[in-house]
């Protein structure tokens, strides 16, 4: 028996300047304003832990630094500023998740944080998210 193939799971993601949000929220800001990523391409990474942004799309957000993390990879530590918090919709589902910076060209990475806030399992072989079959989907 031939093993299923598996590959990356790419998902369509908007994310949303939180503060923007409240804004437009309380009349302040026109919906329209509110300071928007919304991209097709965003790769799930299991072994990421929360949202990463890379630097080149931070601009567009708008947000604020909040701290600075020591980040480990295969190559050593590093420094990860951390960002306010966003808004993260993911196929109606969302979820409100501290932002990560991470290093040109990266693509955005949506890790184990925000799929589990959103309650989102992913499926390798079909290579997609689905809805956690242990809570109903």
């Amino acid at each position: 028996m031939k093993p299923a193939a598996m590959g990356k799971v790419l998902a369509r993601a908007k994310i949303q300047n939180l503060e923007d949000l409240y804004k437009a929220h309380q009349g302040l800001l026109a919906a329209d304003q509110v300071r928007t990523l919304d991209v097709t391409d965003a790769l799930v990474d299991t072994g990421a832990i929360g949202l990463m942004i890379p630097t080149r799309l931070l601009p567009a957000l708008g947000l604020r630094p909040t701290r600075l993390l020591q980040g480990r990879s295969v190559s050593g530590t590093f420094g990860m500023q951390v960002y306010e918090a966003v808004r993260l919709t993911i196929q109606g589902r969302e979820c409100t998740v501290d932002v990560h910076e991470i290093p040109d060209p990266n693509p955005i990475l949506i890790g184990q944080i925000p799929l589990e806030a959103m309650d989102w399992v992913v499926d390798l072989t079909g290579r997609q998210l689905i809805g956690n079959p242990a809570h109903g989907g």
